[in-house]
């Protein structure tokens, strides 16, 4: 991803993408979308722009999208899905948990399954908080149920 293409109002660079500054465009359209909408009505219209951000993708990172709200909707009920910065994204009591970025977001060479500092994957004094997928199949479904098992556990009350 090159940096420098994005340019300001003076014509100087900004040391951001193009696709950055879009993606950027794409959050606080979202959060002038949701700016005076609450509860119920927030949660159905942020779930419906995760659902069109998927359909909205197209081949593998559709697939993988698609998958990927399966997986967070049978193995953590609790997050809500959204958008975020325009990627499908999950979160818990608004935080973002997790997210997809599909490849053609910033040109990249695949789709990504991208934890935040809200996900519970704290591991001794390292550990991974983004994950490259390059295809769904079975192994990998069962990799990234575990991971949304550990990233975002069911509140006590909803375990017992």
């Amino acid at each position: 991803m090159s940096k420098g293409n994005g340019r300001n109002a003076s014509g100087e660079s900004t040391g951001f993408s193009d696709a950055e500054i879009a993606a950027m465009k794409q959050r606080a359209e979202e959060l002038r979308a949701s700016k005076g909408v609450k509860g119920a009505a927030k949660r159905e219209r942020e779930f419906q722009a995760c659902i069109d951000a998927i359909d909205a993708l197209e081949g593998l990172a559709q697939q993988i999208a698609s998958r990927f709200h399966v997986i967070v909707s049978e193995e953590a009920p609790h997050l809500d899905p959204k958008t975020w910065y325009g990627f499908p994204s999950y979160a818990l009591n608004g935080d973002v948990v997790t997210f997809v970025t599909p490849a053609s977001k910033f040109q990249e060479r695949y789709a990504s399954i991208g934890f935040n500092t809200a996900a519970n994957l704290d591991d001794g004094d390292i550990w991974a908080t983004s994950f490259a997928v390059v295809g769904m199949n079975e192994a990998v479904e069962q990799q990234l149920r575990a991971l949304v098992r550990k990233a975002a556990p069911a509140p006590e009350s909803a375990q017992d």
